[in-house]
């Protein structure tokens, strides 16, 4: 691990620098960590009305380690004020995606043929074990199923299932049915 060496970094904020950096502290509004780490900045610069403060002093006050102010003042000098605030965007999920377009493109044709024999319809266990008899996925969940089926508006329930709904279906509302009695009023009185 590299060692922390005090003050390799100098910060100097330019005044609409400081101001950013001011406006996102003053309403809080933004993130925790993104004012945390303008607070870090705006005590850091060697421009400061009231003096710089050194890296202890700074961790100190906001109650952070000597290492991730380092951390802060470096990405700020070499990357720029951006990259200081905000998180790193990753390049890759966590974790690997079990159905890629190859895959939901597999998972839409199933959906579209014949159900196994003794079924009406696929359920989402059934895609699932399709799915892996294929060899398509080695291990998939039923959740993973259905929100890859969600995502492709797909409705194991419906009546019409398949890649492209029929447009020209049954209207979305219904009709109501229209009385063959008579709506006229009624001639006679009731007495008293």
């Amino acid at each position: 691990m590299a060692v922390s060496i005090p003050n390799l970094y100098p910060v100097r904020l330019t005044p609409q620098q400081r101001e950013s950096l001011s406006e996102i502290t003053r309403h809080g509004r933004a993130p925790a960590r993104k004012i945390r780490h303008a607070q870090v900045l705006i005590l850091s610069d060697h421009n400061r009305p009231g003096g710089k403060m050194n890296r202890s002093e700074i961790g100190e006050a906001m109650g952070m380690h000597v290492n991730t102010i380092d951390r802060i003042r470096r990405r700020f000098v070499l990357e720029g004020e951006a990259p200081a605030l905000n998180r790193k965007v990753r390049a890759t999920p966590p974790t690997p995606l079990k159905l890629d377009g190859r895959g939901e493109a597999h998972l839409a044709a199933i959906c579209c043929s014949d159900a196994p024999d003794g079924r009406v319809r696929w359920t989402l266990k059934l895609l699932a074990d399709e799915l892996k008899k294929r060899r398509i996925v080695t291990s998939i969940s039923m959740e993973t199923v259905r929100k890859a089926l969600k995502k492709t508006s797909f409705s194991l329930g419906a009546s019409n299932v398949g890649a492209f709904p029929n447009a020209t279906g049954r209207a979305s509302s219904r009709r109501w049915k229209t009385s063959s009695t008579s709506t006229k009023p009624s001639t006679h009185r009731k007495s008293r």
